[in-house]
Parts: C-alpha cells; structure tokens; sequence
C-alpha cells in the first residue's frame, strides 16, 4: 500500500503537525502528489483531510513540518499567497460573492490594473479564456447570483486557471450537485489532469473513488494510514484503511428475537398527492426498511405518520391504541420520534448548543416550576454524548460547528430521551463518512434491541440490504412489494419491485 511512483512530486509534504487545543489535529503527515494525477484524500470526520489542505491553502499554518512545491519549500500564510504560488482550495462552501459578476469573482482580489484603473476588458479576455476551457455555458459578464451550484463551482475552478494553480484542491465537489452534473465535473477533472495539473480529491464517496482517482490517501485520527494505487483500490481496502474494520462488518448487529404484540400499525395513509393509500405494520424490536425510487413517496409517508404534513386520511396505531396524530407533538405524546431527511433545515437548531439540541424535546417535562434544571440538563446531556460517542469540544459547543456524523448523531440523541416506542428514521446516514455510517448503524441495532420499532428509510441499497429484518419497496405512492425472506432482501429484487419489472405482491393484514 505504499507510494510507487517514480515520477518527481510536485508537492510534497513531510512531517506535518497541527494542533488545536485539546485537539492533535495531525500528527506528522507526510504526502507526495504528483503533476498530471488526480489524488483523493479520503478518511473520517475529523481525520485531519480539511486541516491538511487548508495548511497547503494559507488558510492554517502548520506546528511543524515542511511542505515543498517542485522542490522549493514553501509556508504560504494566506489564501491569495498559497494561490500565487500555485496552490488553489475548492471549498465545499463555495467562495464566491454573487453580487459579482463572473469575472470580478475570478479576479476578486488581484484585480489588474492599468493606469490606475480596474483593466475589466484584459479581465474580461482572460476570464473568457478559461471558461472556454472548462466548456462553461455563461460568459464573464453573468451575474454569479443567477448561476447553479455547480456554475458557480466552475467560476471557482475558473479563478484557480487564470492565476496559474498548478495543485488545485477539491473539498467535497459533489456534495450539492446532481448525478448528471457530477458527470460533467469529472469531465473538467480529467480535462485538468491531462494539462498537467495535480488535483487534490477530498471525498467520503467510496463510488467516486473508481471513477476518478489515480490514487488514494488515507488520514485516520490525524495520521497517514497509506496510500493505494491500481487493483489495491478496492471499498474493502479503503474502508479498513479508514476505520480499521472491513466492509463486511458495518451491518453487524445484534437482531432482536423478541416479538411482542406491541406494534406500528398504519392504516390508508395518503395525502391526495404522493402517498396513496398506505397501509402497513412493524413490529417492536424490528428494522422495518423502506425502500423506493426518489418520487416513491417514502419520505412523505414518514411526514405523514409524524403529523409534520396533513394528510386526507389514515390511522396510526402504537400498541394496540389508535393515535390522533394532528401535528409532531401529538406525535412525541405517542412515543413517536423522527429523524427527517434534511437535519440541518428540518431537524436541529444549528445556532443552539449540542446541550440545548439534545434536551429540546424534554425540556417541558424536566421543567421544575417553568425553570430548567442546569444539573439535569448536564446529566442526561454527559450520558448521551458517552452513549452515542459524540465527538465535540464540549456540550456548549455550537451544533453548527460539528460534523455531519456528529450532527446525526446529536439528532439521534435527542430522539432517544424521549424513549420512543416507534423511531422513524429518514436517510440517516446522509451526508457522513464510513466511520460515522458504521456507528449509526450500530446505534440503529442497539435501539431495535431496546424493543423499538424502528422504520428505516434510505435510497442506499446496499445499507437496506444490510439493516433491515424486512423491507417494504415502494413505487408511485403505493406498497408494491412486503420482503420478509432475508435471502430475498438484495438489491436485484427490490429494484425489480420499486422499477415495476415485477407485479407487485402486497396484501395488508392487521
């Protein structure tokens, strides 16, 4: 798993420290990358990759260490340096301004001057020049405010040819972009790649990884794990790499033999658009999975039954007792909890402490006299951090400020001191590294263990495959097909189902 390459690096990194305080956020990486190759960076939340590649950008300055650009050593101390000296950051947030228009970002900050005067027509020329390059269907004059995400994306790669970058890094390209754009982005990559540049990669996709690299990096705990090349970049490699277990053991957990008569019962739920007529039941202990095609009407059902949207029929039954679900906290009062598909605009308050987003939904019943109780606040916060492993600086920490596993994870947290009897749960793991996934799921199990009927809905096959006891495939906002036998929960059979090349097989008993 070590670095073959005979060519000469174009950068090379040796013994790179950083730390924060109570933070070792790396701890003696060295590197090498190379011209004409595109080398991605993958490892956990908190690995280090961010930390690495803003110390290259200008934007960190190292503890120790040496960074050297075709063999010159370099310590650029701002952004625009590490720029001019061929060194440009992509970040996940993009970095334009949209009250510019698309030159004035690729020259914010080194604008040209002749006599005095802002040169717009040289800017305008040479902007021109390298939008014709990455085939970008807008000319240097657009307002950046009317542009797509992955316009705009381009404006930003634009900005790192007109200064000449010969390292350029991607935080997270794909993150907001949709296949097909992803599509064209690692077309302009490997137009890049053949120019000669070197192209940093940062991703958590293990599916891009075939698709686009050379090579592959891994950082764990803010140490190199190694790098692989060729057959040696396989998902079960990698993943090992990163977390130091294989592929096969992310869906490991205890299945709970016990099934009582405490059920989930969900009777002709439709909302006159895309859910209609849903009728269903999960048992307490079960990993009930939903699956279905985007537009199925999965995540919609799941408003439904939590009462976040109105529906113009349907009956919820927890244990026996019919529920008068009319808004989410008629839902709470019922012991049902729900973790929605987007966390950060539908779940958590990210402006709020990590201590504040996990004691939300009980604040009323913990409440002594209409004040809270700071001791028991800490309490249940402290167990709940240890329970789920959240990994912060401290529970006054800004919800904003963690990482997307750490985020779900809080949002998982504050579900569970409600005690639920039923956990619906969105796209859990949307948005989070392998690391992060592998605890989730863990957390899944040990909740269904608890005697939870938990419903699990995710657009990741193999995740479905390996979670759920059953799963419901849904297609045009109807139950097409109930799985129950494990040797039949594979992708090939609920895509058969949810694409329609299978007769549905659905009948619904209480």
């Amino acid at each position: 798993m070590g670095d073959t390459n005979t060519q000469t690096p174009l950068l090379t990194v040796r013994n790179l420290s950083k730390r924060f305080p109570g933070v070792q956020a790396l701890d003696g990486v060295s590197l090498d990358v190379y011209p004409g190759e595109v080398h991605v960076l993958m490892g956990e939340n908190g690995a280090g990759k961010s930390t690495l590649m803003k110390i290259l950008a200008g934007v960190y300055h190292a503890d120790g260490g040496d960074i050297e650009l075709d063999g010159t050593p370099i310590k650029p101390t701002t952004p625009l340096e590490a720029m001019d000296l061929g060194i440009t950051l992509i970040n996940q947030e993009l970095g334009v301004a949209t009250n510019l228009t698309v030159a004035e970002n690729v020259f914010m900050g080194s604008e040209p001057h002749r006599w005095g005067i802002i040169d717009r027509k040289f800017m305008s020329e040479k902007t021109q020049e390298v939008l014709d390059k990455l085939g970008a269907p807008f000319d240097p004059d657009t307002p950046t405010a009317t542009l797509k995400v992955a316009e705009q994306q381009q404006v930003d790669i634009a900005r790192a040819l007109v200064h000449n970058s010969r390292v350029l890094i991607m935080d997270e390209p794909t993150a907001a972009l949709s296949e097909r754009e992803i599509d064209k982005l690692f077309d302009r990559i490997k137009a890049l790649r053949e120019q000669g540049l070197a192209i940093v990669y940062i991703s958590h996709r293990l599916a891009e990884v075939a698709v686009i690299a050379d090579r592959v990096s891994v950082l764990r705990d803010g140490q190199y794990i190694g790098t692989v090349t060729g057959d040696d970049m396989d998902k079960n490699t990698i993943v090992s790499m990163m977390v130091g277990r294989s592929l096969e053991d992310f869906y490991e957990h205890e299945v709970s033999d016990t099934k009582t008569d405490r059920f989930l019962v969900v009777k002709d739920m439709a909302d006159g658009k895309r859910v209609r007529g849903v009728s269903f039941q999960a048992a307490a202990g079960e990993i009930l999975g939903i699956s279905g095609l985007v537009g199925s009407g999965r995540s919609e059902l799941a408003r439904l039954i939590f009462g976040a949207d109105k529906g113009i029929s349907g009956e919820v039954w927890v244990d026996g007792e019919q529920m008068h679900i009319r808004s989410p906290l008629d839902a709470i009062n019922s012991g049902i909890g729900y973790v929605p598909e987007e966390r950060k605009s539908e779940g958590l308050f990210l402006q709020m402490s990590s201590q504040e987003n996990i004691v939300m939904n009980v604040m009323q019943q913990k409440a002594r006299f209409g004040i809270l109780d700071r001791s028991d606040n800490d309490s249940i916060t402290a167990e709940a951090i240890r329970q789920l492993n959240i990994k912060l600086a401290s529970p006054r920490t800004p919800a904003v400020s963690l990482s997307g596993g750490n985020q779900q994870k809080l949002l998982l947290a504050r579900w569970l001191q409600i005690k639920p009897r039923v956990l619906i749960l969105d796209e859990p793991t949307r948005g989070v590294d392998v690391g992060a996934k592998s605890e989730i799921y863990r957390l899944i199990g040990e909740i269904a263990q608890q005697g939870v009927a938990v419903v699990f809905i995710s657009s990741e096959l193999p995740e479905v495959v390996g979670l759920a006891q059953r799963v419901l495939v849904m297609r045009e906002g109807r139950i097409m097909a109930d799985i129950t036998d494990k040797d039949r929960i594979n992708q090939e059979t609920i895509m058969a189902y949810a694409t329609g090349v299978r007769e549905p097989d659905y009948a619904f008993t209480a």
